[in-house]
């Protein structure tokens, strides 16, 4: 949204795993998660990335399932960047769907779309490799920059699908 608002400040844009509308997929499986937390699962393994789990958590999980959140929609907003962008997605993202890809594609034709394959809601975790070598493809192509040159990652990453 601060690209959108503030174009002439921003040079360049990363989304991973981006919403821009709300899905039923998206809530039904905030909703599971819901469940998971508070049988302990979600949890524990929560507490290792967060000082307190139930703060991050209640404050992510409130939001989405409210139901005034329902119509949370931003692609209006999106026309308005400028910059280059890059939008990456996980094709089993238990969160969203390809239609958020779509979203931005059509908001942002400049948008360089980036399918990974094997991978849910967190690229990093799930597809590192492809997701570093897709970002540092990004930042080759539209910035002369040495930590980029010299990082040490394969420009290409095979298995990565670049949709546009």
């Amino acid at each position: 949204l601060y690209a959108s608002a503030y174009p002439d400040r921003v040079s360049g844009l990363i989304v991973v795993a981006p919403h821009v509308f709300v899905e039923e997929v998206t809530i039904a499986n905030i909703d599971r998660a819901r469940v998971a937390f508070k049988a302990g699962d979600l949890q524990e393994k929560l507490s290792r990335y967060h000082a307190d789990p139930d703060s991050a958590f209640w404050g992510w999980n409130d939001i989405w399932l409210d139901p005034r959140f329902r119509n949370w929609n931003i692609e209006n907003s999106l026309p308005t960047i400028r910059c280059p962008v890059l939008a990456v997605q996980g094709e089993e993202d238990e969160y969203g769907t390809m239609a958020q890809l779509d979203g931005i594609a059509r908001g942002v034709p400049q948008a360089c779309l980036v399918k990974l394959p094997a991978c849910g809601h967190s690229p990093q975790r799930d597809q590192p490799a492809l997701l570093t070598a897709a970002v540092v493809q990004f930042l080759r192509e539209h910035w002369s920059s040495t930590a980029a040159s010299t990082a040490g990652y394969s420009s290409r990453a095979r298995g990565a699908r670049q949709v546009r």
